[in-house]
């Protein structure tokens, strides 16, 4: 790889390991490649998986274009249960009845969050308040006030099989919070809901079936030669 192609740059597809932070996959890239200007395409929370778009060189100056490009996310609700954090990050912290809740009832409620709707994002989630992420405050027990936002939600199904655990696809915009998805539907159901599992598998045309893994990336040499198919 020579220094030319290292400063005009490029980018991989990564497939981001659970408990990872994005943070710490690109600090571990950073140290293996030697590359100062790098970075990534849109936040996964850590106990999510999948698709995370690494840039490099001058490619970074693509990053704005890529994280608003349409996402494509997996996973798993619990219906009749809440955390704080909408997901596995904090302990339970409320029970709710869940047998008012039947297949035809989750449909017809799902359909007030398809399209353009308004969306408030987690206590627990990266938006700055006040030169701090919201989870900070939230972590040292701090409410704050976060805004409201509009989001686009392209597709939104759900498996009701095997209720009250319900496995979702949703197809949507940027800064879409899908724990927040969680916990809008289960107050809708008049019930609760957290996230339990999420997983992100495409980002425009890009798909996590073309990824590669953390444990195959020890070296630079690893680096590029994930890196080199997706060059600028």
């Amino acid at each position: 790889m020579s220094d030319i192609s290292i400063q005009e740059g490029g980018f991989l597809l990564i497939d981001k390991p659970r408990e990872w932070t994005s943070f710490d996959v690109v600090k571990k890239l950073r140290n293996i490649c030697r590359i100062k200007k790098i970075g990534h395409a849109g936040t996964l929370d850590p106990l999510a998986t999948g698709l995370l778009i690494v840039c490099y060189g001058k490619y970074t100056k693509k990053i704005e274009g890529i994280q608003a490009q349409t996402k494509v996310y997996d996973g798993t609700f619990e219906l009749g249960k809440t955390t704080p954090s909408f997901d596995l990050e904090t302990e339970v912290d409320g029970e709710y009845p869940t047998e008012h809740i039947n297949p035809e009832l989750i449909e017809k409620t799902l359909d007030s969050f398809r399209g353009t709707i308004d969306q408030v994002p987690p206590q627990h989630s990266a938006v700055k308040i006040k030169g701090k992420r919201a989870y900070e405050h939230a972590r040292k027990g701090k409410e704050v006030v976060l805004k409201v936002r509009q989001v686009d939600v392209l597709e939104y199904t759900v498996d009701t099989s095997k209720l009250p655990t319900l496995d979702f696809h949703i197809v949507c915009s940027k800064g879409t919070y899908i724990r927040s998805l969680a916990s809008d539907l289960g107050k809708a159901l008049d019930s609760g809901a957290y996230m339990s599992s999420l997983r992100r598998t495409k980002i425009g045309d890009y798909n996590v079936a073309d990824a590669a893994q953390m444990k195959d990336i020890t070296s630079a040499e690893d680096f590029f030669k994930f890196a080199k198919q997706f060059e600028a």
